[in-house]
């Protein structure tokens, strides 16, 4: 056990630094980033019974999977970042609902749906809405 320890805390004190300068780094981008993509965000989107699609370019066939594939890896990045910043200065819940947002997987819309409607996050992109002059989310009916 103690030596399990110390590993953790070598570890901490060869990284520290550079997870408290990534922690800084995500915080200031989640503040600029958040609430441009908060805003694009339909307001019927929860309620929605259908599912809202962007506008489909025709892209090849190669180029559609390897924008599919680098859309999938930065939804990715977001929700690792989110999970750290659970811990760490920064918007966490937003940027693993974000990152959630942006990736394609089963199930997608039922866990947008049930993380929407923790009050503060409801609350909280309201809030972002509203200072880009947006009208407010709908909140989506309890299942």
């Amino acid at each position: 056990m103690e030596a399990a320890w110390l590993q953790l805390t070598a570890f901490f004190e060869a990284w520290a630094w550079w997870l408290l300068a990534a922690s800084v780094v995500m915080f200031i981008i989640s503040l600029a980033a958040m609430p441009l993509i908060v805003s694009r965000i339909p307001e019927d989107y929860f309620t929605h019974h259908g599912r809202h699609r962007m506008a489909q370019n025709n892209h090849g066939l190669i180029k559609g999977i390897v924008l599919a594939g680098l859309k999938n890896m930065f939804g990715a990045i977001l929700l690792l970042a989110g999970f750290i910043m659970l811990f760490t200065p920064g918007q966490g819940l937003l940027s693993i609902l974000f990152g959630l947002m942006i990736m394609n997987y089963p199930g997608k819309y039922q866990l947008e749906c049930w993380m929407i409607r923790k009050p503060v996050v409801f609350r909280t992109l309201n809030f972002m809405r509203a200072k880009q002059g947006k009208a407010p989310l709908l909140q989506p009916e309890v299942d």
